[in-house]
């Protein structure tokens, strides 16, 4: 799903870009990506043509590489598009150009934060802003059919960030994603499963329709 330049602190205002980030872009940010991209599908029909544009990167990026085999497996069970994906290493560019970026640990999100380019406002581990999300009231955000989803989502990302310091995680390893990689494909899939009920919540959120729709 290759589209333009996103926002961020620099490029188009017409669109908003969500920057899925981990360890290597082989395993958890590969799959959280592809059902991401599912997701809006289902809600959307085609994301593109709200303006959301869904991508990854790795903190040690396999630059090249085919995700990895389970990952493709956890995929195909939700029947979720697993083509043409090929890892990247996390570079400054895709942080100054996303307008909200997603780790699946603490660490990351510290990695992407120290990088600068003001991402500390737009940077949460995907659990963190799962928690956050499902505290700000849907009516309190742009309406989707009226406004755009690209409004929307940059006001779902400024609510969140405001609710940070007040809504925390009840134990630290609440707003992990564990890694999987060399993990058995049972795993994996209790991996794909801990994912997709995260992002359930804040794909509604972002674009105002429910999973049933």
């Amino acid at each position: 799903m290759t589209a333009p330049e996103g926002r961020g602190i620099a490029g188009r205002a017409d669109t908003f870009r969500i920057l899925h980030v981990s360890t290597g872009n082989v395993c958890r940010s590969p799959i959280t990506e592809r059902l991401t991209r599912h997701a809006l599908v289902d809600r959307l029909g085609d994301p593109l043509s709200g303006g959301l544009i869904v991508e990854s990167a790795g903190t040690w990026g396999h630059e090249g590489a085919p995700m990895e085999a389970n990952a493709e497996t956890v995929l195909a069970d939700f029947g979720a598009d697993t083509t043409g994906f090929v890892g990247r290493e996390l570079l400054d560019e895709h942080v100054i150009r996303a307008d909200l970026v997603l780790t699946a640990t603490r660490d990351h999100r510290a990695q992407v934060i120290s990088m600068g380019h003001s991402a500390g406002l737009r940077t949460f581990t995907l659990k963190e802003f799962t928690r956050l999300v499902r505290a700000i009231d849907p009516a309190t955000l742009p309406d989707a059919r009226d406004e755009g989803v690209v409004e929307r989502a940059r006001a779902l990302v400024r609510a969140a960030a405001a609710l940070r310091g007040w809504l925390l995680a009840p134990t630290a390893e609440a707003d992990e994603v564990y890694d999987p990689y060399g993990a058995p494909i049972t795993f994996f899939r209790s991996i794909g499963d801990e994912i997709n009920q995260a992002l359930d919540p804040v794909v509604t959120a972002l674009t105002g329709v429910p999973v049933d729709h």
